[in-house]
């Protein structure tokens, strides 16, 4: 009698794969993924939005009457999470029936569940990095120091992050090298545990405030052309539109520059630039951050997209826009930027990779995955702890005589706050 796998196979593939792809998971762990993956469906097709939070303005009077007070607006913006690409791994065999039917499911699924773990990993840290809007330290300067770490949350906290919620400092692992002296008396939990990749990650679940972890899965990204030197710094040939309601569905500002050296030169997505003269506030209290020395914090944001430049010229999108208005509801800066500001570009190297770290409350970006349909009556689609949907897909090709397996994951991201998460470097 021919062999008959059908019965069962799937769901077992489903569920050897489900957990080794839980246990390893790390950056996808720290940020939300119970809000967005509910709204995914393949009837909602690539995007799906949500409203942001207003803010308003609060009346301090002597006595009580508002009658000639400027009211705060009801203004209300939407972010939008998109669907990014399949993330797939597939095989196919002809003679492994046994390997399938006997106990050795773990060893055959384990790296394909890794990959497609690590996969998703290293696309959401890429989509991080161009989309937090702050950043601490000096880009290219190493972590050797837990105070780097510390200061990144003295940053967000400055800033006006909420502090109630989680919050993550991820870098590479050689980072801790450096740390490695301090990292014996910080970490604690129980060793017994299963060592999962998230477990395993952490070096410390609290310094500052933040969990510290290690992740293979950073994205690295190479710095423009533009050389070394005074070709890296510009000016705003205009004054960017500055009002949240130009900015508040996508919280990314246009800003025009010059005088960046000549030529075709770039500028690439998760570079960061500064405005001279400009400070940033503190979103909470709308009072101008200061820093260890008493100097005011400059706005700072992360180019998102990749920019050739026309003769030094061109439009940086950039990530953690700068908003001032009369009324003051949302600004993020001082004082607005301006034509003749001078711009400049922190990465100090061109055409450099560079590697941050990540620091970010877990509220500032979300991820989801669109449950996907069944290609066959014996798919099945199954889900991690915290709602990632994976589809198994078994099938044959009749004619070559071979067996094949897929698994499909199909995920988004969102950004809810660009101002809740930064790139971090060493002082």
């Amino acid at each position: 009698m021919a062999n008959d796998l059908n019965s069962n196979t799937v769901e077992d593939l489903a569920r050897v794969f489900t957990e080794k792809f839980e246990s390893s998971r790390v950056v996808s762990k720290t940020v939300n993924t119970q809000l967005l993956t509910p709204r995914l469906t393949p009837d909602t097709g690539g995007e799906v939005s949500f409203k942001r939070p207003t803010d308003f303005n609060a009346i301090r009077t002597t006595g009580g009457d508002i009658s000639s007070s400027t009211k705060s607006s009801i203004l209300t913006g939407k972010t939008t999470g998109v669907v990014q690409p399949y993330i797939t791994v597939a095989t196919e065999w002809s003679n492994v029936e046994e390997a399938l039917e006997l106990d050795q499911l773990d060893q055959l699924l384990a790296p394909m569940a890794e990959r497609v773990a690590i996969t998703a990993d290293l696309s959401l840290s890429e989509y991080i990095l161009k989309n937090a809007a702050l950043h601490y330290g000096t880009p290219g300067t190493a972590i050797t120091k837990w105070s780097d770490i510390a200061g990144a949350n003295a940053l967000m906290q400055s800033v006006g992050v909420p502090m109630s919620g989680e919050q993550f400092y991820l870098m590479n692992p050689f980072a801790t090298t450096e740390l490695a002296d301090l990292q014996a008396g910080l970490q604690s939990g129980n060793t017994d545990m299963i060592r999962t990749a998230w477990e395993k990650a952490q070096t410390t679940r609290s310094f500052g405030g933040m969990t510290a972890l290690t992740s293979n899965a950073m994205k690295n990204y190479t710095s423009g052309t533009l050389s070394a030197g005074a070709n890296r710094a510009g000016t705003l040939s205009s004054t960017p539109t500055a009002t949240y309601v130009s900015v508040k569905d996508t919280m990314i500002q246009s800003i025009p520059v010059t005088g960046f050296g000549a030529g075709a030169d770039t500028i690439k997505a998760g570079e960061i630039v500064q405005v001279t003269g400009r400070g940033r506030l503190n979103l909470s209290t709308r009072e101008l951050i200061l820093g260890a020395t008493g100097s005011e914090i400059l706005w700072s944001g992360t180019v998102t997209a990749d920019v050739t430049l026309s003769g030094g010229a061109g439009t940086l999108l950039v990530a953690g826009p700068a908003i001032i208005e009369a009324n003051g509801q949302y600004n993020t800066v001082a004082s607005a930027l301006t034509s003749g500001d001078v711009i400049t570009l922190l990465n100090a190297a061109a055409s450099t990779p560079y590697q941050p770290s990540m620091f970010y409350h877990k509220e500032a970006f979300g991820m989801g995955t669109v449950k996907l349909p069944k290609l066959f009556s014996t798919d099945t689609v199954t889900e991690s702890v915290d709602g990632m949907s994976i589809r198994v897909s078994r099938y044959a090709d009749g004619d070559a005589n071979t067996q094949k397996v897929r698994f499909d994951l199909l995920p988004a991201f969102i950004t809810f706050n660009p101002f809740f998460a930064g790139q971090g470097f060493g002082v």
